[in-house]
């Protein structure tokens, strides 16, 4: 199937249509991807009551085998990867410097996810760029990601994803203003303390927050394709974007990540590594968007596989969804190992 699909492809480029590719196969001049992985993708999305986006690309031959993997998908905290790599290249540059000291404060806080916060003391917190990139990344921290985007030049992330041509991929912004907009409220500084957040959104009549969520999934603000997304990872791993040194010191931090152990990290086999990062967006009542995790992961042999497990809305409960990823995480796995469904050479 994957090689009929190849040749119908190039068929079709040769008469100069515009033909896009099935939802759930999409491919690339590294050539078609295995069969059996992209039916084993295409059958866990199917089978998940959801929008659900998947990509696989392995990084050394650059074959892509994708489930819905065009499409916009919420980002959510995966946007935390785009901002870095804006830091690290301005760092590359001479424009910052990673050593760089910077005080955090009171003022600089967001919304949800900032364990940072606890490190105030007397209003005042010192660390550095390169610590802010720590938080970020590992922790996911959404103060520490909107602190370095204020770091940089306006509008400075999405310029480097559009000159180093990463493709669909939008930058989303400030956490604190994206989460208020999706939630629908106006963003208030005594937002990022306690239940303040949460209690004004409770206060909204459930039609807004409604059409607000639908909004945001149907034109995220912060969307990007999963076929996109493991082309930057790959990218990244390939040296292609960063330094040397940015590039060895990026992929240290995923690899420190400490969110989402029940995601991919769930399926991979021992002795492979992964360099991650995950994404969770707001909830309404069942319904639960932007819930990512796309990474790299790394068999012993050293041969790599950019993945990514992009939910835009489902109703289902987080087991279900962890499950999903690491399924995804366990067809990488039997792919490079040559099994089939039954575990079977």
């Amino acid at each position: 199937m994957a090689l009929g699909c190849a040749l119908i492809l190039s068929a079709c480029a040769c008469a100069g249509l515009d033909l896009e590719p099935p939802a759930h196969l999409t491919l690339r001049p590294g050539g078609p991807p295995p069969a059996q992985l992209s039916q084993r993708l295409e059958a866990l999305a199917l089978n998940f009551d959801g929008k659900v986006g998947l990509a696989v690309e392995d990084v050394q031959d650059g074959w892509v085998a994708a489930y819905d993997g065009t499409m916009l998908y919420p980002q959510q905290s995966v946007a935390k990867l785009w901002v870095a790599l804006a830091v690290f290249d301005a760092a590359d540059r001479g424009q910052i410097g990673l050593a760089d000291p910077v005080v955090v404060r009171s003022a600089d806080m967001s919304v949800f996810n900032q364990p940072m916060q606890k490190m105030l003391e007397g209003d005042a917190y010192a660390t550095s760029i390169d610590g802010l990139l720590a938080w970020s990344l590992a922790q996911s921290d959404n103060a520490a990601n909107d602190i370095l985007i204020r770091k940089l030049p306006s509008g400075a992330v999405q310029r480097l994803i559009d000159r180093r041509r990463l493709g669909p991929i939008r930058a989303g912004g400030l956490e604190s203003l994206l989460e208020a907009k999706i939630a629908g409220l106006e963003w208030r500084a005594e937002y990022s303390f306690g239940r303040a957040f949460w209690d004004a959104r409770d206060q909204l009549p459930p039609a807004i927050r409604q059409a607000k969520l639908d909004a945001y999934v149907a034109d995220p603000d912060d969307g990007a394709s999963p076929i996109a997304v493991v082309g930057g990872l790959s990218r990244l791993k390939r040296g292609e974007l960063l330094s040397p040194a940015s590039t060895a010191r990026f992929l240290q931090i995923m690899q420190m990540a400490q969110t989402g152990p029940m995601r991919l990290k769930a399926g991979i086999a021992p002795g492979w590594d992964i360099a991650h990062k995950t994404g969770t967006g707001q909830d309404l009542a069942d319904e639960s968007t932007g819930y990512n995790d796309v990474g790299l992961l790394t068999a012993p042999d050293g041969r790599t596989y950019a993945v990514a497990v992009m939910i835009a809305a489902t109703r289902k409960p987080i087991p279900d969804r962890q499950t999903l990823m690491a399924e995804v995480a366990r067809a990488v796995v039997a792919q490079h190992d040559g099994v089939d469904e039954t575990g079977a050479q």
